[in-house]
């Protein structure tokens, strides 16, 4: 096949060398498409899909130039095939396990909203289209922009780019034993949730607590009418106090959540 191009000169390509050249993109491709589609930020529904192809199509571009010779099949072929599901699998598995660490947020602002009487007070987020109670999305924002400050973007595309030489294209995929940590993770995830959401729920119980008392106390007294506001500002008060706490238990999931990345590909 011949190529002209604007200086004059022609190339001349042999169908393998065409189909050569696609896979060398194509594979590289599937993977960032995975880690995008799952990705903290990249993938979530306040991205348009059409941004999301631009990111990956830019990411691809940067990485594949600096990649080594990949695997060459016969498209549809059934090694093709087999090579395509894993490398979709293994930028899922990626972009989810640092996911996964943003969610814990959302259950943590559950648990705390639900101690405030804040429970019904819940807002879209725009990451998963979802109603979830605006504790749990001040949680998720304040996730956001500590990911940002420690530059957890940058952090994700170098693990992607290391990605292919941890588990290159055409070795395998992704072991079975490591896939299942993933689980493991969830479970310590949610254990995760309880300490971000104890100081709280302890200080609310109290107040809790000491209404019921004066309830007895005072059958009279209007406990909705008192307590309710009471609540919520105590809550808002143990939030706020137990921030720095909160920003460091964030900061060492976020360091989690890259090592158990890294070990899924050097499982």
């Amino acid at each position: 096949m011949a190529v002209s191009v604007l200086t004059g000169t022609t190339v001349s390509l042999t169908g393998d060398e065409v189909a050569a050249l696609v896979q060398a993109w194509f594979w590289p491709l599937v993977r960032v498409g995975g880690f995008v589609m799952a990705a903290p930020l990249l993938g979530t529904r306040a991205v348009p899909a059409r941004i999301r192809v631009v990111l990956a199509v830019a990411l691809t571009a940067v990485i594949a130039p600096i990649l080594p010779p990949l695997p060459a099949y016969a498209v549809l072929d059934p090694q093709w095939l087999l090579t395509t599901a894993q490398q979709v699998c293994i930028g899922v598995a990626l972009g989810l396990a640092v996911r996964m660490a943003f969610l814990v947020l959302e259950l943590s602002g559950q648990i705390i909203a639900m101690q405030m009487g804040l429970g019904f007070a819940a807002m879209v987020d725009p990451q998963n289209g979802t109603q979830v109670p605006v504790v749990g999305q001040f949680y998720v924002v304040v996730a956001t922009l500590l990911f940002l400050a420690v530059d957890g973007h940058l952090a994700l595309v170098d693990l992607l780019a290391r990605s292919f030489t941890l588990l290159p294209v055409g070795t395998g995929g992704l072991d079975v034993a490591r896939i299942g940590e993933i689980s493991q993770w969830a479970g310590w995830l949610f254990a995760q949730a309880v300490v971000i959401s104890s100081p709280a729920v302890v200080a609310l119980l109290g107040v809790n607590v000491a209404f019921g008392i004066m309830t007895r106390a005072a059958p009279q007294l209007n406990v909705f009418a008192v307590g309710f506001p009471v609540t919520i500002l105590v809550g808002v008060g143990i939030i706020l106090l137990a921030l720095p706490a909160f920003i460091e238990i964030l900061t060492g999931t976020f360091t989690q959540a890259f090592a158990l990345a890294e070990g899924l590909l050097s499982g």
